[in-house]
């Protein structure tokens, strides 16, 4: 684990100690008064549990923006009850649990203790009828409250992990009605979609350092509008175009590429298709005279890009249209 993330996660592991000694037990005292390295130590062991090191799941991994931003216990509970759907990936319940109440860090009314004036309460912000049927029909698992309460993280999570997996989220049978299901709105389903992406967007590792900082400047523009010839922010626009994205990603890290989809794919140096890696430029279009869209690869399947008018910056497939693949960052 890089030093700095660990040291940074201590820091926030004492933060939590703090406002909450009784979940952290014995390693409470430990944390909040032991040397240094031995609290990196603990933190270090305990993010290697959390972030599921050995899991062989296909679960995604949570990046390094997701544990420092993430309390360690709510992240090791997101975690545990995605599990108990399949198909729910965690980052959909942590993006949830950050949208409603930043991981039970909020201090507005109905996060600790009443309701808010939707009569909702708790990390997860259920209203209490809800949260008593879910919880009839599914049992939550010990370590949480008893009876179980809508206020106690454990339970919060679990239960909203049941009723996402109740409402289509099973299977990823239907991920957007499920998502609608917990709050009626066509900016929140898309609000949730694009953290739980920023999430798990920060876990790709590409292969050397200029690739993976030209992968994390991407990450960080998920959610950004597509605007037809946009340079994103620093060049005054409110979003970007595909090429926009993928010219001002390898700026970020000296490499001044083309402004146009095929321009960029005509600099190279191209790579055989079959060997894409993360950090490498991925075109599409009818032909290499004729490129129409590119994209910066996160994988062998799935790249970022800015897809179209009324699509933001989002991860998609690679897709069949596949012309060709560089790798400007070598």
């Amino acid at each position: 684990m890089n030093p700095l993330l660990a040291l940074r996660a201590a820091e926030i592991a004492r933060e939590q100690v703090r406002e909450h000694p009784g979940r952290w037990g014995c390693l409470a005292v430990v944390l909040l008064f032991g040397p240094p390295a031995i609290c990196v130590l603990i933190v270090v062991v305990l993010l290697t549990t959390l972030t599921g090191a050995g899991d062989t799941s296909s679960a995604s991994a949570p990046g390094d923006g997701a544990v420092a931003d993430i309390p360690p216990d709510y992240l090791a509970l997101y975690r545990q009850a995605a599990q108990t759907c399949p198909g729910l990936d965690w980052s959909i319940l942590a993006a949830i649990g950050k949208i409603e109440t930043d991981h039970g860090r909020s201090t507005l009314p109905g996060v600790h203790s009443g309701e808010n004036s939707a009569k909702a309460g708790g990390p997860m912000q259920f209203l209490q009828p809800t949260f008593d049927s879910v919880v009839a029909r599914h049992p939550i698992p010990p370590g949480g409250a008893h009876p179980p309460s809508r206020y106690n993280p454990h339970d919060a999570i679990y239960a909203a992990a049941a009723y996402l997996c109740d409402s289509g989220a099973r299977d990823g049978r239907d991920l957007h009605a499920a998502i609608f299901a917990y709050n009626h709105a066509e900016w929140y389903v898309r609000k949730v979609l694009d953290q739980a992406q920023r999430y798990s967007c920060g876990a790709v590792r590409a292969p050397n350092k200029s690739a993976q900082l030209a992968v994390s400047f991407a990450c960080d523009q998920l959610g950004l509008p597509y605007v037809w010839g946009g340079n994103g922010p620093s060049g005054g626009d409110s979003g970007f175009d595909c090429s926009g994205l993928t010219k001002a990603a390898f700026a970020a890290i000296g490499i001044d590429l083309p402004r146009t989809a095929q321009t960029q794919y005509g600099a190279g140096p191209r790579v055989p298709a079959g060997d894409v890696k993360p950090g490498d430029l991925v075109f599409f279009g009818t032909g290499p005279a004729h490129v129409t869209h590119v994209g910066l690869a996160l994988s062998s399947a799935k790249m970022i890009n800015a897809p179209d008018f009324g699509k933001p910056v989002r991860i998609d497939p690679l897709g069949r249209n596949l012309v060709g693949v560089t790798r400007p960052a070598g």
